[in-house]
């Protein structure tokens, strides 16, 4: 039996709220700042003002798809007579984001059915920040109460194997890990083995950072896949792909390429505090049919953050609800 979540209180759920505003601030000043100032400049809502918020939109990398989406509800809205003040406006623009990004709200849910381990195979390129999201997971599963071991399938860097290790030490939890070099696939198989010899409740894999145009890296991956079916067909995976928020559009390149491959079942959005292209988010929401697990939005290890759709546009808009 797996163990049981912990719900925050409603002190801790305030602060992870303010955290997550600080976390957009970035990408909420490039599409807001200034927007009231051009509203009371014209007193009104007229296409001029959309244009702006249809420019700041891009900017923010949304996406073409996304932002006509929005300024085409915007427009119809306009000429209902129903965008009459920027409260209005904004009313409008908030339920009009949230629809987008609702289907993207699925959380990572851990049966206490299936056979133990859970297997989170965490996929992604060099720099997205696949180890730092290990070690947050780790470390929030932890607080959840479940036994976790990490398995170092990035053999292909040895720095990436000391890396989980650190991690590793840092959490108290067991690290499965062969010499740089070695067969990824018979790493997370001893992983896998060690897991159910000990009752433990999930595995996080780490993976090479491989770049998507790289065959035989790919291929690596395959076969990782392929053994954590030899080993137990039953058994739940989560492969999780790590994508870096300031890349912008190339992430969608990523995921699109990734889930390809081997399938993917989950994206983990890293580093929006540091982007001003939180916007993504609505991309990958128009482009591909992946749930967002979690996003990140700061070097606390709470700062990974379950991804909750009204949370991330109430934050964006800086308006708590």
């Amino acid at each position: 039996m797996f163990g049981l979540k912990k719900k925050d209180s409603p002190t801790a759920e305030k602060s992870l709220f303010d955290r997550l505003c600080r976390g957009l601030q970035k990408t909420r000043s490039g599409l807001f700042a200034g927007l009231d100032v051009l509203f009371r400049s014209s007193n009104k809502i007229d296409k001029s003002l959309l244009e702006d918020i249809e420019t700041r939109l891009l900017m923010a990398d949304l996406g073409v798809e996304s932002t006509t989406n929005i300024i085409n509800s915007l427009n119809g809205a306009l000429k209902r007579n129903e965008l009459n003040d920027m409260d209005q406006l904004m009313a409008s623009l908030r339920k009009h984001m949230l629809e987008q990004l609702l289907p993207l709200q699925q959380s990572m849910e851990l049966s206490s059915t299936a056979p133990k381990p859970f297997v989170i195979l965490v996929v992604g390129v060099n720099g997205a920040g696949k180890t730092t999201t290990i070690g947050k997971l780790t470390h929030r599963y932890l607080k959840q109460g479940y036994k976790v071991i990490l398995a170092a399938g990035d053999t292909f860097r040895a720095a990436a194997i000391e890396q989980i290790k650190v991690w590793g030490a840092k959490t108290n939890v067991p690290v499965i890990a062969q010499q740089s070099g070695s067969d990824a696939a018979a790493v997370i198989y001893d992983a896998l083995q060690s897991a159910r010899a000990r009752g433990t409740d999930i595995v996080i894999a780490d993976t090479a950072g491989r770049l998507h145009n790289q065959s035989h890296l790919m291929q690596e991956l395959k076969k990782i896949r392929r053994t954590i079916s030899k080993f137990d067909p039953d058994l739940a995976v989560e492969v999780l792909l790590v994508i870096d928020a300031g890349t912008g559009q190339n992430a969608l390149t990523q995921a699109r390429k990734f889930n390809e491959l081997i399938g993917l079942t989950g994206i983990a959005l890293t580093k929006l505090d540091g982007t001003a292209k939180g916007g993504i988010v609505f991309a990958l929401a128009n482009s591909l049919d992946i749930p967002i697990r979690f996003i990140g939005i700061g070097e606390q290890l709470d700062d990974l953050r379950p991804f909750n759709a009204e949370a991330f546009i109430d934050a964006l808009l800086d308006a708590e609800t």
